[in-house]
C-alpha cells in the first residue's frame, strides 16, 4: 500500500470549472491564452489539495466562411476537490 487515499464522491466540497478551447469566432484564442488555460488546469490537478475531474461539457461550434468551414471546440472540465484550494482566493 503506498498510503495515497481515492478521493471519492462524497468528499467533494469544492468544485471548479475549467474551460479550454472557444467557440466564438469572432475571438479566438492565442497559443499563449491556450497555455494559460491548460496552466490552470494542470494547477488544479497536481497543487494542494488536488483535484480530480468529475465530469467535462463539450461545445463545438461549427461556421460556414464562404466557402470553408470553421470547426471551433471548448471543453469545461469539471474538477473536484476536498476543500477550496488556497490559491483559488488569488485569481
Amino acid at each position: 500500500m503506498n498510503g495515497d487515499k481515492k478521493t471519492s464522491m462524497e468528499d467533494i466540497r469544492y468544485i471548479k470549472l475549467v474551460t479550454i478551447g472557444s467557440v466564438n469566432p469572432n475571438n479566438p484564442l492565442s497559443e499563449q491564452s491556450r497555455a494559460e488555460q491548460a496552466e490552470l488546469l494542470n494547477r488544479c490537478l497536481s497543487d494542494y489539495p488536488k483535484g480530480v475531474i468529475i465530469g467535462k461539457d463539450i461545445t463545438i461550434g461549427r461556421y460556414q466562411i464562404g466557402e470553408h468551414e470553421l470547426v471551433m471546440e471548448k471543453i469545461t472540465y469539471h474538477v473536484g476537490f476536498t476543500r477550496k484550494p488556497p490559491w483559488e482566493e488569488e485569481q
